[in-house]
């Protein structure tokens, strides 16, 4: 058994996906974003990583490295994979016959939620929820002025909303900063009925831009957008916000993020720790460059932690200066 794994691991040293796509004869290229070799796949929903290691094809979840390429390109067995795979490795000629091709079962296209007319926020109501989330107050007009950031009356309460161009998802809070006592668990955030809960709010909006902040729900959307404004990286970054940390970036956003600079300001507790993770496995898999920023240690006052990009504005301006990772925050 260890003679057989020394072989796979020496094989897989020498034959990575770019070989196998080459020894298939499939269509196309294999990159950060390209479409499935074996399948119908009417729009790119399938990755090659840069290296030529690993595989995920974000229509079906199916992924891995060169010796499951193999095995799914040929349809074999495991074990049968893996043998032709050494072989192939050690010099074999011998072409391997595809899988038959397939198309993915149909399914019915998911409607597109309706939201209520939103409409820009006043200068009372931007200076309000400023306050309300010790935000400077061009940070808030810059949110509205990317159409990330709303406001209208929801459920017969004054209230801001976090959208986007795409129109797929949205999320409300009062303007009073008060809880939905209408839903199980009163939680500050409602998401809109029929919102696509896992699209990224700003996921279009970012394809103009090389750089990005990826945070975690709607307060920390605008705590971005006053770092951003902070540091004068207005030209050059922009926010991108997941509404939840049990969603994954849906497979229609990911090509717009592909080879982004990218940070992910998860939050400090476990769902965001792990989140992040994920969200940084998807990125990574299309060519973004992703690295983490780190909330742990970090105080808001003398006792309070920070948990998330939005409790950081609450940092004391002296432990601002004095902690240098916080000069370049943004990616």
């Amino acid at each position: 058994m260890e003679a057989e794994l020394n072989a796979l691991a020496q094989a897989k040293a020498r034959l990575n996906i770019l070989h196998l796509w080459q020894h298939f004869g499939f269509e196309g290229e294999p990159k950060p974003s390209c479409r499935c070799p074996w399948r119908d796949d009417h729009k790119p929903s399938f990755s090659v990583s840069r290296d030529g290691n690993l595989f995920n094809d974000f229509a079906t979840g199916e992924g891995g490295d060169a010796v499951d390429f193999f095995q799914r390109a040929s349809g074999l067995s495991k074990a049968e994979a893996c043998r032709k795979f050494i072989q192939l490795a050690g010099g074999s000629s011998a072409p391997t016959p595809r899988a038959a091709r397939h198309a993915p079962a149909a399914t019915a296209p998911r409607a597109r939620p309706s939201f209520p007319a939103f409409r820009e926020g006043t200068r009372a109501e931007l200076r309000r929820l400023a306050g309300l989330r010790r935000l400077s107050l061009e940070a808030v007009e810059l949110a509205q002025a990317r159409g990330l950031l709303h406001f209208g009356t929801v459920r017969g309460l004054p209230s801001w909303i976090v959208a986007d161009s795409a129109g797929l998802n949205a999320q409300a809070r009062r303007l009073d900063g008060q809880r939905w006592e209408h839903l199980d668990g009163q939680p500050k955030a409602m998401t809109l009925p029929g919102s696509w809960a896992g699209w990224p709010i700003g996921a279009r909006e970012a394809e103009a831009f090389p750089k990005i902040a990826v945070v975690e729900g709607g307060s920390d959307l605008l705590a971005a957008f006053h770092f951003i404004h902070c540091q004068q990286r207005t030209a050059d970054c922009t926010a991108l916000a997941m509404l939840g940390a049990s969603q994954r970036i849906p497979e229609d956003a990911l090509p717009g993020l592909a080879g982004k600079r990218t940070r992910i300001f998860r939050h400090a507790d476990d769902p965001g720790q792990q989140a992040g993770e994920r969200w940084a496995r998807q990125l990574e898999a299309i060519g973004a460059d992703v690295d983490f920023f780190d909330f742990h240690g970090l105080r808001q006052g003398a006792e309070t932690p920070v948990e998330d990009l939005n409790d950081l504005t609450a940092i004391h301006a002296d432990d601002f200066e004095d902690d240098r990772s916080l000069w370049n925050l943004l990616p």
